[in-house]
């Protein structure tokens, strides 16, 4: 019997039909937690008209809403890694679909955290699994820009949220947060049938031990591909044991520090601006600059980022580009704090919200390949984590900065992204055609 080993495999499999299928029915439900996520800034000033409450009030659905995710995040990764990524994302997607489904109907503000905070603990869990998971589907060569595509679906579920928001607005919809909530539930209840669709991680397969199975999902790789598929005379060989594959282990230590230093340093400047800017471009904005129709631009910004970072992480590689796009969401920071015209500002949010979302796709492709199988799952998770603790202070720390004034707060964040951009120069790996362990 010939061994082969799953990177061969994988590399024999290339990318095709069942990578698409995949792609299509991960990016579902991608979509569906980005218009969740997003929903905390579109769905603020609405809320807090609904219940009589002001915005900084309305805005502890959102700070709930992440904690969930800061808890989901830690503890699914974990769940991943031990049972399976497949058990613990049709879960996730399951409580995604309920709770914010039960979260339109809710009869007070009280009830509306309450499934917030649950909505967000499964949409938490879901995010860094549903990477771990997609890469390990992928060979060496093409997985960086799969995952970009991936990450491109947070785009898609931006507009739709930004759309929604401004058709409730131009309708003067009443409690326009219900309807809003309503469309973001759709796509993860459609998510929860097709994700039985996806099989189990092959290389999660073999690391448990579990051969024969994972060359079944080989198998089914190669047919949706239009490959020969592997004889009974051909065997996956078991990977090696990895002894040590804890993040803060010696071999992990300095990437793992320098990655969560970056996604936190990121998402609190993301989430700064994207839980800022909805209700302040629709009451008062800037001239020109303002409404939910500029949102719709600023959504749209977004997807020629993407397209770039797919082409950067395979051109340049993972690290020059996550730093290349670090920068220039820097430079979109400065334009905002110098900008003395309407142009400017609007020029200057454009390019945040491209350099941004250029940002996250390199994130998203980056970290997954900096760990073991055995603790990939882990890592995304506790990046999640990370992020999510960003998210969870962003609106209380913006609320702070912004009574000293909002050029301030903004040029704080230009200083961070900057020292994001130095923390990914002192990652000790670059993954660019490197096969995951």
């Amino acid at each position: 019997m010939t061994g082969i080993s799953i990177e061969a495999a994988l590399d024999r499999a290339g990318t095709g039909a069942y990578q698409r299928r995949l792609l299509g029915i991960f990016g579902l439900v991608w979509t569906a937690d980005a218009m969740q996520v997003l929903a905390v800034g579109f769905t603020a000033a609405s809320i807090a008209k609904s219940f009589g409450l002001t915005v900084p009030q309305a805005l502890q659905a959102g700070t709930l809403f992440f904690l969930g995710m800061l808890i989901g995040a830690a503890v699914c990764g974990k769940l991943a890694d031990r049972y399976g990524r497949r058990r613990v994302l049709i879960f996730t997607v399951c409580c995604d679909a309920i709770f914010g489904t039960l979260a339109v109907f809710s009869p007070d503000f009280t009830s509306l955290i309450v499934l917030r905070f649950l909505t967000g603990f499964a949409v938490g869990g879901t995010l860094p699994v549903d990477y771990a998971m997609m890469a390990e589907f992928l060979p060496a060569k093409n997985r960086g820009r799969w995952l970009v595509m991936l990450e491109g679906f947070w785009a898609l579920g931006t507009l739709i949220v930004a759309l929604t928001a401004w058709a409730t607005s131009l309708a003067g919809l009443e409690d326009g947060w219900r309807y809003i909530l309503a469309i973001n539930a759709v796509p993860a209840i459609l998510g929860i049938g097709l994700r039985f669709l996806v099989p189990e991680s092959p290389l999660y397969l073999l690391r448990s031990g579990r051969g024969e199975e994972a060359k079944r999902v080989i198998n089914d790789i190669l047919r949706g591909n239009g490959k020969p598929e592997m004889g009974p005379e051909i065997s996956l060989t078991p990977p090696p044991v990895v002894k040590s594959v804890g993040l803060f282990s010696p071999r992990l230590r300095q990437r793992t520090i320098m990655m969560l230093a970056i996604w936190f340093l990121v998402s609190i400047s993301y989430y700064g601006v994207f839980t800022w800017m909805p209700p302040k471009l629709a009451a008062d904005g800037f001239g020109f600059v303002r409404g939910y129709g500029f949102l719709v631009l600023v959504a749209l910004a977004q997807l020629p980022g993407y397209v770039l970072a797919a082409y950067g992480v395979e051109a340049w590689g993972r690290r020059p580009t996550l730093v290349t796009f670090c920068l220039l969401s820097a430079l979109g920071c400065l334009l905002f704090v110098v900008g003395n015209g309407d142009l400017m500002i609007g020029a200057a949010l454009l390019l945040m919200s491209f350099a941004l979302l250029g940002t996250w796709g390199a994130l998203y492709a980056y970290t997954p390949e900096l760990y073991p199988t055995a603790s990939r799952a882990t890592g995304m998770g506790a990046a999640g984590a990370m992020a999510r603790l960003a998210g969870l202070l962003a609106p209380s720390l913006m609320a702070l900065v912004i009574s000293d004034g909002l050029v301030l707060a903004i040029g704080i964040f230009a200083g961070l992204l900057v020292v994001a951009a130095a923390a990914a120069l002192m990652i000790d790996a670059e993954t660019k055609d490197v096969s995951l362990a």
